[in-house]
């Protein structure tokens, strides 16, 4: 079996486990053990959802396990395997979800699909190996450059590319069906406060902020029926995350020890307790603080203000066309 999860540490209090109760769930890059994805579909499962939806594309023996779980504590939910950037699969995805939904689109989506960056220091040069030829190096370097930006793009493209695919697909079903929708789009803390060599997925964390407004504006007089947020978490032990638990200098800078999946997932429950129009349009970041065995986690919400500030040079000397 690959579901090493707990599933009772799931379970919240009532006011905080409210979030999901008598809901609909679809989460994406939920199949992979120990992964966000799969704690917050197990928050679901675990805090009164009607059913659940497992998305996955590669981790699909994780996936089967997962529903697997969740249906033994007798929960209803199904497995989704589609590829989040093609646009074919997700299509192809609709009418089975809206079958396994009792002929009903989701009531909430969290929107959680994304890979992690092996890294590496943009814009600097690999450093000298001893006895290497010049052209030895441009090969290195190629290869390097190459490698490094091809990583880049897969992390960008599967999260703006599938984030923007999955709110283009069920917004459209949600004004057509006239049925309420909130959509949640997980990010990262590192999309307003940068961690050093992982340029990609920076970016790409930072790209989804602004898709809540982006939203909204297009949906205009249906904006009505469709909310969405953005949560910025911060580390997490994760399958991704394992080989750095234990070095601090990899989240030193932002909180005193990684967070457990189960930890990170009674936060948002508890923030996607509150009502759905107070949630809309907003960033909210979840802040780790105090000693490693004495946490609090607080939310906060980010305001993504642009300061527009004039030039006096250019104002002083304006064209005249």
């Amino acid at each position: 079996m690959a579901f090493t999860a707990d599933f009772d540490r799931f379970r919240f209090t009532a006011d905080h486990g409210n979030a999901f109760t008598g809901k609909r769930v679809l989460v994406t890059g939920s199949g992979k053990d120990n992964g966000i994805g799969q704690a917050l579909t197990l928050a679901a499962a675990a805090n009164g959802a009607e059913v659940v939806g497992v998305h996955f594309h590669s981790s699909y023996r994780d996936g089967f396990d997962l529903v697997a779980a969740i249906r033994a504590r007798g929960v209803k939910a199904f497995a989704i395997q589609a590829d989040v950037t093609n646009t074919r699969d997700l299509w192809a995805s609709r009418g089975y979800i809206f079958e396994q939904m009792g002929g009903k689109g989701p009531d909430l989506i969290v929107c959680n699909s994304g890979l992690s960056e092996g890294g590496y220091r943009f814009g600097r040069a690999l450093p000298e190996v001893e006895g290497e030829s010049r052209a030895e190096r441009r090969a290195r370097a190629r290869r390097a450059f190459i490698e490094n930006l091809a990583e880049s793009s897969l992390v960008m493209n599967t999260k703006i590319d599938g984030f923007v695919a999955m709110t283009h697909l069920w917004a459209a079903e949600a004004v057509y069906h006239k049925q309420p929708l909130q959509l949640i789009y997980i990010s990262s803390m590192q999309a307003i406060e940068p961690g050093m060599a992982v340029p990609g997925y920076v970016v790409a964390n930072w790209a989804v902020l602004r898709l809540p407004q982006v939203l909204r504006v297009n949906l205009g007089r249906s904006s009505d029926l469709v909310s969405a947020a953005c949560l910025m978490l911060p580390f997490i032990r994760t399958g991704m995350t394992e080989e750095y638990a234990d070095n601090p200098k990899v989240y030193g800078r932002w909180q005193t020890r990684m967070l457990e999946t189960f930890e990170a997932a009674h936060a948002v429950t508890r923030l996607l307790a509150r009502p759905a129009a107070e949630l809309d349009l907003g960033n909210f970041k979840l802040n780790v603080e105090g000693p490693a065995e004495a946490l609090k986690l607080r939310w906060s919400q980010v305001k993504l203000e642009v300061d527009d500030q004039p030039l006096t040079w250019s104002d002083d000397a304006a064209l005249a066309l």
